[in-house]
């Protein structure tokens, strides 16, 4: 009988492991594995063995940040060579933020990584969080892609490829311009199951940490001047969400704003408001005007990649011309190229 694998499961904080309470959910230290070994499930012949490790304190996700996102690499990092894979349980508010991030923060990663999380606690009779949990260590160990993915609601997600579609329904993530990597139905359906390349060696981690990043949402009559003391301030990035495939006003004031801005070396990145779909600059001449301002194409990137991969590449004291290179190319799966 072939040895079974090991998997670390590293609790973050959550609706997945909170208690109820007379005044609603809320995070009780030790509930999360107190349920999990009540529950027979989790110990079937098929399932991995696994080690749960409690943060604390829990972190709600709407506190996450880049220095939880490096803690969270390091901790992943100490542990890699005495586990087979690696799951991370999160609230789904900001869980493609941080899958986004690791995806960049890893380096010639060789295990998979899984994030899931429930929008119902573990231990209440309708949670989707007991079938989350059980698909995801049945996947990492039995169907291993080695990347970040998200698993939610029978579906493994390319990690920075994910955005959160939905407030309180059970299929609350989306990946809008990439397939899913499997489907877990009454079979295991390889769907875009590749698993990335890696190099010799072992899992190295890069360095990530706080950034002065904006974004700017774009609608008709937005007065210009909320622009331009935005770029006043001490900003090193902006992401603004335009039109379509990257459409903005035709404005004499914005193009010399945002031209001003580039040339001071903020990175300015143009990302549509649409969820399908990719950012054409040179389709339209209004799209045509940005790009001759300085503005970078975001493609086909969630804004939540955009966001990680600019905290990332910032926190690498590169130049600005590398970083706008490396912000079109493709790092870790998160965009499409262009041919």
């Amino acid at each position: 009988m072939a040895e079974k694998k090991r998997v670390y499961i590293a609790y973050t904080g959550g609706t997945i492991g909170m208690k109820p309470s007379v005044n609603g959910y809320i995070p009780v230290s030790g509930y999360l594995s107190e349920t999990i070994n009540n529950m027979s499930e989790f110990y079937h012949n098929d399932i991995p063995e696994f080690e749960i490790h409690e943060y604390d304190p829990l972190i709600d996700s709407a506190d996450m940040s880049p220095q939880a996102w490096q803690a969270l690499a390091v901790d992943i990092q100490q542990r890699y060579d005495k586990f087979d894979a690696f799951i991370i349980l999160h609230g789904t508010d900001t869980m493609s933020y941080t899958a986004s991030a690791l995806s960049f923060i890893f380096e010639n990663l060789s295990k998979p990584v899984i994030i899931t999380g429930s929008q119902i606690p573990l231990s209440q009779l309708r949670s989707d969080g007991r079938a989350n949990l059980l698909n995801s260590l049945y996947v990492a160990a039995h169907h291993p892609i080695n990347e970040v993915c998200i698993f939610f609601n029978n579906q493994l997600f390319r990690g920075n490829r994910t955005t959160k579609q939905h407030a309180n329904g059970f299929s609350a993530f989306l990946s809008p311009n990439y397939p899913v990597l499997i489907e877990a139905g009454i079979e295991i359906k390889y769907v875009a199951g590749t698993t990335q390349e890696s190099e010799e060696g072992g899992l190295t981690i890069g360095k990530i940490d706080q950034q002065s990043i904006a974004i700017l949402h774009l609608f008709p009559g937005l007065n210009w001047l909320v622009l331009d003391n935005l770029l006043k301030s001490p900003l090193q990035a902006l992401v603004l969400l335009t039109y379509g495939v990257g459409n903005a006003q035709q404005d004499a004031n914005l193009l010399k704003t945002l031209k001003a801005a580039s040339e001071r070396g903020i990175l300015i990145v143009n990302c549509s408001q649409c969820l399908q779909g990719s950012v054409n600059m040179d389709g339209y001449a209004t799209g045509h005007a940005l790009s001759d301002a300085g503005v970078i194409s975001g493609l086909d990137m969630t804004t939540e990649a955009v966001i990680a991969k600019l905290y990332y590449l910032l926190s690498q004291n590169e130049s600005y011309e590398l970083n706008k290179k490396r912000l079109i190319t493709d790092l870790r799966g998160e965009l499409t190229p262009v041919v």
